[in-house]
């Protein structure tokens, strides 16, 4: 899997799709593991309080803050602790007087209350063996094996100026052959915004632009202009080659976080696809079968 495609662009539809894999698959995980606390992990541990003679400790908030995530995602950082205590306090109320009326022996609570303890136990597996197996060293050498495997390929610099019509670029190239000023005529002709910036539209890579103007421009040769108009859907271009450099990869700092999840992804299905394959797993209802077995389908080809 190669996680720094030859145009160096972190956001491709690849890395797009694979990420949003992975969020739908461990989404219990992420919301667990990722949720901001409102104390250090390793911070001591201290006794806030006592509701009937019940103690609340710091980890205890730290723990309500983790649970209740998205609901307390609108509270500002320095109230997140006061927020997850008031919560509590109701939280602890409510579950004595549930249990006092035995709420707890019902179907529905038993079941429920084991779903919830497979999940916590999901996302603690997820933490401690996923999570946190990865290294900071791991995802820099993935990194630094990306770059190496990717292929050497130049970016150009180009400039353009677009018109309505074959005539007005025709037009707009007498002048350029008459010693006229490429960026004043981009900021004066050209119909689309980047001729305020004098017809800049920055480096790019092959597969970047329509296929008639990336043709046409690579073909030129650095502080030429295309002596014909170029058509594409967009109108007729002027197209000046500025520059040609070898493609930069991205800094180590702007994919390292994409990175991380590939990794997490990877260790992640190579952990569940061994699960699954040792496990009895018998999906019955027809739809649900098809669907299943094209999803697995799917993510063994990623």
């Amino acid at each position: 899997m190669q996680i720094l495609p030859m145009n160096t662009k972190i956001n491709t539809p690849r890395t797009r799709n694979f990420v949003k894999i992975t969020a739908l698959l461990m989404s219990f995980s992420m919301l667990t593991v990722f949720q901001t606390a409102a104390f250090a992990q390793n911070s001591e541990e201290r006794i806030v309080g006592t509701i009937a003679g019940e103690t609340i400790t710091t980890r205890d908030l730290e723990l309500t803050v983790n649970e209740m995530g998205d609901q307390l995602g609108q509270v500002p950082a320095e109230q997140k602790a006061f927020a997850a205590l008031m919560a509590l306090i109701d939280i602890k109320l409510l579950a004595k007087k549930a249990e006092a009326e035995n709420i707890q022996e019902s179907e529905e609570f038993k079941n429920r209350l084991n779903f919830l303890r497979q999940r916590a136990l999901h996302n603690e597996f997820f933490r401690s063996k996923i999570v946190e197996a990865i290294s900071d060293e791991d995802v820099r050498a993935r990194y630094d094996k990306e770059v190496a495997a990717t292929p050497a390929e130049n970016e150009l610099k180009a400039s353009h100026i677009l018109v309505g019509t074959e005539e007005e670029a025709k037009a707009i190239i007498a002048a350029l052959d008459g010693g006229a000023d490429f960026a004043k005529l981009a900021e004066e002709k050209s119909t689309d915004r980047g001729g305020l910036n004098g017809g800049d539209l920055g480096y790019f890579t092959k597969g970047a632009m329509v296929p008639e103007f990336e043709a046409a421009a690579f073909a030129l040769d650095i502080g030429s202009y295309t002596k014909e108009p170029v058509k594409t859907q967009f109108g007729f271009h002027v197209i000046r080659a500025d520059d040609l450099r070898p493609q930069q990869p991205p800094a180590f700092e702007q994919a390292a976080g994409q990175i991380r999840q590939v990794l997490l992804r990877e260790k992640y299905f190579e952990i569940i696809t061994a699960l699954r394959t040792d496990a009895a797993i018998d999906i019955q209802e027809p739809n649900f079968k098809a669907a299943y077995d094209a999803t697995i389908a799917q993510q063994n080809q990623q």
